[in-house]
Formats: structure tokens, C-alpha cells, sequence
């Protein structure tokens, strides 16, 4: 996706429609958005029907759920467990949708890398996923309490492990034949407000290293033969889109676009251009986040337990 002043990324279907509104100065046919507030929780959907459609968003054809809320990066705990319950109201949407039953089994993928904050949510959910496959298969069905067979697993890196992340992740399918897959990463965003704040959900699947444009083999239902549920958080921005939200707010040269590439282009040396941003707070960020998207994936997951009982597991 690229602008007047060049490449705009972000991981969010919602920012990518934002953006190419605004460049057409109307609606993309092929694209349908709706927002709903639920509790402390803004909902916005956006459905790429086609593939011009997601061509000028830059974005896979699908269906993408986008949950905003500051409450997500507030230390408030009872907050955070109110956005979690919507977060898992989404996902059974995403079971229904695709017609996955209370007992199909399901993988949890924990994308990134753990030596890397911003990189670590994916590790960090899987470390509190309610795992049951292990137990589940050698139970009674009335000893199984509604829940489902879930086993979870975090890849690492291909610097870490010398292996892509698909390559690995489609061992794993081959071997465990899991009914689908529910994968966790953390993403790029094109605004600042939307850091920790913003949690996307897709059945489009997931590029790993996306979020900082390293992009490798994809984990998708095209790639895997099953269905492929990917979420994510924002947990870093690019340093020029917040130098050129800056400019846009001082006006002058923000409303002349060659002045303002220029200005980009001269003032600011390549390294500085490749910057990678994350807010200060990050490793207190990825420790609240990491809490409720697990507790979202187990109230979802587990039909068989309550909110009340998943966050008394989590603490």
C-alpha cells in the first residue's frame, strides 16, 4: 500500500480500508465494513469480497474483525477480562461461520520470537493456553466437561531454529491432523493510538515477519488443507508514519505532498527510515495482552467453561 509520500504498512484490514478511502475519496467496490460498539469494545468488520477488492488494500480476500479498545493497554483488570469476553465472542464467530464443532480439534500456533518483546505475544498466549489434547483423548466423554481437544506449540524464529515457521507448522498439521488452526502474532500498525490497543482477527491465515515487511512462507488454509483462524495485536509502528502524522497535524507542508516527501527523503537518513517503533511500556503491555487473548482463546475453545473460571486458571 503506498501513498504520496511512499509505503504505508500496516497488518490492519481496517487501516488499509482507512487508507484507501482516502486516497479514492470513496468506498473500494468489493469492500464491506461495518462498526458496532459492544461494552467497552469497538467492533469494526470488513469483508474483501474479491480479488481487485483486496488488490487495492493491499490485503488476501476474507473476513476481518477488528476489536479497538484502551482498555486493552490499561492496567484496569476487570476491563481487560470485559474486552477479553467480546474478543471470545468473535472467535466463536469464526467457529460458526466455518462450521467447526465444540469437539473439532484444534492447534494453537504462538508465532514470534521470545527474546524479542515486541515479538513475543504469540509465546506468551501459548504459555497460558488450557492445552487438553493430551488428556482429552484418553477420557470418557462424560469426564471431558465440555472441553475441547487443544494442543499449542510455539516455533520460534528461522534465526533461532534455521527452519521457517510454515515448514514447521505443516509438520506439525501432517503429524497431529488438528481440525484447524488458531495463530497468534504480533502485527505493524499504521497509527500510534491503535498500539495494544487493537485486536484483528482474520481467516485469511498469516504471513510470519509481515509486521516488519519479512514477509515468509505463508500459514494459510490454501497452504495447510484446513482452516486457519490468525490473530493479532499492533505492538509497533514505523517511525516515518509517525513523522508524517506529525506533519499532517502542523498543516503547511502536510497538505503539500512533494513538499512533504521531500522533506522525508532529505531529512531523514536511511536507517532512520527503517526504524521500528514500540512504546516504552512494551514488556508490562505484552504481559496484560498475553493474559487476555489466552483467556479469550480458552473461554472460546472450551465451551464447557465460564469467564469466571478462565481467569481464575490465568491468576
Amino acid at each position: 500500500m503506498e501513498n504520496d509520500w511512499g509505503e504505508v504498512r500496516t497488518d490492519l484490514a481496517l487501516e488499509a480500508n482507512e487508507l484507501a478511502f482516502q486516497r479514492t475519496g470513496g468506498r473500494i467496490p468489493g469492500v464491506i465494513s461495518q462498526n458496532e460498539q459492544k461494552g467497552p469494545a469497538q467492533v469494526s468488520r470488513v469483508t474483501v469480497q474479491t480479488v481487485e477488492a483486496g488488490r487495492a488494500l493491499g490485503k488476501q480476500p476474507g473476513y476481518y474483525v477488528t476489536i479497538e479498545s484502551t482498555a486493552l493497554r490499561g492496567r484496569d483488570k476487570d476491563e481487560l477480562e470485559e474486552v477479553a469476553k467480546v474478543i471470545a465472542g468473535e472467535i466463536r464467530g469464526y467457529l460458526r461461520g466455518l462450521g467447526i464443532g465444540d469437539q473439532v480439534p484444534a492447534l494453537v500456533v504462538g508465532l514470534g520470537n521470545w527474546n524479542a518483546t515486541p515479538d513475543a505475544l504469540g509465546p506468551k498466549v501459548v504459555e497460558l493456553v488450557l492445552v487438553t489434547r493430551h488428556l482429552w483423548r484418553h477420557s470418557p466423554p462424560e469426564k471431558r466437561g465440555g472441553l475441547r481437544p487443544v494442543c499449542a506449540v510455539s516455533p520460534g524464529v528461522l534465526g533461532i531454529t534455521g527452519l521457517e515457521t510454515g515448514e514447521i507448522v505443516a509438520g506439525i498439521v501432517q503429524k497431529v491432523r488438528p481440525g484447524f488452526l488458531l495463530v497468534i502474532d504480533a502485527l505493524a500498525s499504521r497509527s500510534t493510538e491503535r498500539l495494544g490497543a487493537a485486536v484483528q482477527l482474520a481467516d485469511t491465515g498469516i504471513q510470519p515477519g509481515s509486521g516488519i515487511g519479512n514477509r515468509r512462507l505463508g500459514i494459510t488454509a490454501s497452504s495447510l488443507g484446513l482452516p486457519v483462524i490468525a490473530l493479532g495485536v499492533p505492538t509497533v509502528v514505523e517511525a516515518t508514519t509517525i513523522i508524517h502524522d506529525a506533519l499532517e497535524q502542523l498543516g503547511g507542508d502536510g497538505r503539500q505532498p512533494g513538499l512533504r516527501t521531500g522533506v522525508l527523503q532529505q531529512a531523514l537518513p536511511q536507517y532512520v527510515r527503517r526504524l521500528i517503533v514500540t512504546p516504552k511500556e512494551i514488556d508490562v503491555l505484552i504481559q496484560d495482552l498475553s493474559r487476555a487473548l489466552a483467556g479469550s482463546i480458552n473461554i472460546a475453545l472450551h465451551p464447557g467453561v465460564t469467564p469466571e473460571e478462565v481467569f481464575r486458571y490465568l491468576d
